[in-house]
């Protein structure tokens, strides 16, 4: 009996790494998001541009590098086995994951083709990659392109409501009277009612990653 309680015990222990990753034959949404499941996974330090987009080319002219980066990422997970560790979760609640095909990190090869760039707000894993593709003049680095983290940014100040901070994200980072830094989500409990104040150090957040790594905590 106190075997099979040992072993139980065990058993529940080993639950949240297995819970932490994620495998299967994958769905692309976009140049850096796919599905597993009914899992929405967003590809951990990496940033490709939004489907919307276009880039320059070489001579100055347009070309869709949002529809072309996802179908890069479409040509690497195609018909394979889609092994994801999960990393943390963001303000859609979207997985952050680092994915693999047969080993090799999906994300490091969408930059290294200069499919997507790396998103140095979150990570430097694949800076190198970045500065190779660069070098090369791959993909993007063929011509001239908006950072997507920027694209998104303008677009989301053109729609502007009044939740939404000038730098267009939606978290609201509220600081408590007794102290407390904590952050609201939209559609959440007390986002409506909250006001930000910068002059109190107040501020807005684009994902809960970023909330946390400033020392923000999730109100309850």
């Amino acid at each position: 009996m106190v075997r099979l309680l040992v072993c139980a015990f065990l058993a529940c222990l080993s639950l949240p790494a297995a819970a932490d990753t994620l495998a299967g034959r994958a769905r692309v949404s976009d140049g850096d998001s796919l599905r597993i499941g009914g899992d929405r996974i967003r590809l951990f330090g990496i940033d490709a541009p939004e489907l919307d987009q276009d880039c320059a080319d070489a001579s100055g002219r347009d070309w869709p590098c949002g529809t072309w980066a996802r179908d890069r990422l479409v040509r690497l997970v195609a018909g394979q086995r889609v092994v994801c560790a999960v990393q943390d979760r963001d303000a859609y609640g979207r997985l952050v994951a680092i994915c693999t095909v047969n080993g090799a990190d999906i994300g490091r090869a969408m930059v290294a083709q200069g499919a997507a760039v790396a998103y140095t707000r979150y990570s430097t894993r694949y800076v190198a990659d970045q500065r190779a593709a660069a070098r090369d003049g791959l993909g993007l680095w063929g011509g001239g392109f908006e950072r997507p983290e920027d694209h998104r940014r303008a677009e989301s100040a053109a729609q502007a409501g009044p939740d939404t901070g000038p730098n267009g994200c939606a978290i609201k980072g509220n600081i408590s009277g007794s102290g407390r830094k904590l952050y609201h989500l939209p559609g959440g409990r007390g986002h409506a009612d909250t006001r930000i104040d910068t002059d109190r150090g107040e501020r807005w957040f684009c994902t809960e990653a970023e909330a946390r790594a400033a020392g923000w905590q999730p109100a309850r």
